[in-house]
């Protein structure tokens, strides 16, 4: 799998399979379950963590080998044991229920990839090499988190209340539109300079200004 189309999937409540109870598995479900999936696992051994997590009832456990009826229900699917026929036979399985499927250390024979990611609150930055190299998309993220601070976390929150501000007040549409597009350098500056405060200060008198322009114009 060369390529594939980027995109970020809404999990929460979804039947989500993993098959394999080691440490790949358990860093599949670990994500899985930090978006709110409903994760069942197919093994006949757990981690120490993922039974925990089982008896906690935080995910299902069938303790035996897969079986293709394991892909009822499930959006996705995750083959990660350390057995390649075992993940070949899920990836077929998953394939012929159209079933989502990713197959650890196999992109051939996965029909998604899952990035190296990481966030700052709402920000989500992902980066994938098709499968080419995992050990390089680690290294980019790497670079990557050094870039994008903490303060970002504060910024997307900003520009979220922002936009619906600016929907309101400001009815121009080119004034509207000027000033969104503006708003992250500023308030990205001001957050650095200043901290929140003084970027919700920024904010505050940007608004004013373009409102106070608008209703002049009208």
């Amino acid at each position: 799998m060369a390529h594939g189309y980027p995109i970020f999937l809404a999990v929460r409540g979804r039947v989500c399979l993993v098959v394999g109870g080691g440490a790949v598995a358990e860093r599949k479900v670990r994500a899985l379950l930090a978006e709110g999936a409903a994760v069942r696992v197919v093994s006949p051994t757990l981690t120490p963590a993922l039974a925990a997590e089982a008896a906690a009832g935080n995910l299902s456990h069938r303790d035996g080998p897969f079986v293709p009826a394991d892909l009822t229900g499930a959006f996705l699917a995750f083959a990660a044991t350390d057995d390649a026929a075992v993940n070949a036979a899920v990836a077929a399985a998953a394939e012929a229920a159209g079933v989502p499927v990713n197959v650890a250390d196999d992109p051939s024979r996965s029909t998604f990839l899952v990035p190296s990611t990481f966030r700052r609150g709402e920000v989500a930055v992902a980066v994938s090499t098709g499968g080419a190299s995992p050990a390089l998309a680690k290294r980019l993220r790497a670079d990557l988190e050094e870039k994008v601070g903490g303060e970002y976390a504060a910024l997307a929150r900003l520009l979220g209340e922002a936009r619906q501000e600016v929907l309101r007040r400001v009815p121009d549409t080119r004034r509207r539109q000027d000033l969104l597009t503006r708003l992250p350098e500023d308030l990205h500056r001001a957050l650095r300079e200043g901290g929140e405060s003084a970027a919700r200060a920024l904010l505050t008198a940007l608004l004013h200004e373009a409102a106070g322009t608008a209703l002049e114009r009208s």
